[in-house]
């Protein structure tokens, strides 16, 4: 079962590496999430491959991608589509938007309207997307990929805390080392890599990972490890607001993704650990008196989890 999987992720993820040089925990990180089912936010400075990743992605499973470039006068039918008339058959037809596809970018999506970005809500929820009245079914699998540019705040809309709750992972792209940059440009000298790009696995195996994961044994003491995590950050002096039953879930299907990509039929400790942050910090909120002492979502997680004991697991027979 998880043979499958880690085969999966180690061919995706070397495909992807003939694009984008030395962002493998990103790579994974974002495995993780699409075989968990949940959706990504890049947040990151312009030009770190965020539209890159998307891409190579999609390319890996030869699924459908779409991109939407959000901006301030974009509407939801921009979106989700809508019904034109005809005028041969005098009736209205659903003309469905970007949003049915199996990869889609929301870029730059702070620089939309809330009305707009609240369109993507329901399909990132439930799959589906409701217009004029009628609910239409989106492809599986679904990803929404959204990136925002953290140092130019003018003219933009912040996503609200309870839609960053929606999105399973929030992590960044960073800038590459000097020798990844070298590399970068000796792969760039002919031609951009992602035109030369097949899809390695197809879109049925990604679905058939997507149910494997939830196969993933997780042991009774680990599950009390994830909630004692959750729990704490509930009554922390630092945090205005903790993980909610929605992060709880989160952990606990990154968890079961996480083992299984490194080849395991059950969850460690370790890999509630590796995906902590990346799901946990966006959905935490700090105390004002706490953000002017510069103290973040990722140091309150990690003093937290230096205060709870590890629990010991035997390597079940599963």
């Amino acid at each position: 079962m998880s043979q499958l999987v880690h085969e999966s992720s180690k061919r995706i993820i070397a495909n992807i590496e003939k694009v984008i040089v030395g962002k493998r925990k990103q790579l994974v990180l974002s495995l993780v999430s699409w075989f968990s089912g949940g959706h990504i936010l890049l947040e990151d400075v312009p030009g770190v491959a965020k539209t890159m990743l998307a891409r190579a992605l999609a390319a890996s499973v030869g699924c459908i991608f779409k991109r939407v470039q959000c901006t301030p006068d974009l509407l939801p039918s921009d979106i989700t589509g809508a019904a034109i008339f005809n005028q041969k058959s005098s009736e209205f037809e659903f003309r469905p938007g970007p949003l049915f596809t199996n990869i889609l970018l929301a870029d730059e999506i702070n620089r939309t309207t809330p009305r707009a970005q609240s369109s993507l809500l329901e399909a990132m929820a439930e799959s589906c997307a409701t217009i004029d009245g009628v609910t239409h079914k989106l492809p599986n699998p679904f990803l929404v990929i959204a990136t925002q540019n953290p140092i130019d705040h003018e003219g933009t809309f912040p996503l609200p805390e309870a839609q960053l709750d929606r999105f399973f992972m929030k992590f960044t792209l960073g800038y590459p080392s000097m020798e990844e940059e070298l590399k970068m440009l000796q792969m760039l000298e002919r031609e951009h890599p992602i035109h030369a790009l097949t899809s390695v696995i197809g879109v049925e195996e990604i679905v058939q990972v997507q149910q494997l994961v939830k196969q993933v044994y997780v042991d009774s003491k680990v599950r009390q490890y994830m909630l004692q995590i959750v729990h704490e950050t509930r009554s922390h002096s630092d945090l205005a607001l903790g993980g909610g039953p929605r992060a709880t879930i989160a952990i606990f299907r990154a968890s079961q993704a996480m083992a299984a990509i490194r080849g395991r039929n059950y969850v460690q400790p370790d890999d509630v650990k590796k995906i902590l942050a990346p799901v946990m910090a966006h959905r935490l909120i700090l105390r004002p008196e706490s953000r002017l002492r510069r103290i973040t979502s990722d140091q309150i997680l990690d003093s937290i989890v230096a205060e709870i004991a590890v629990p010991t697991l035997e390597e079940p027979k599963v």
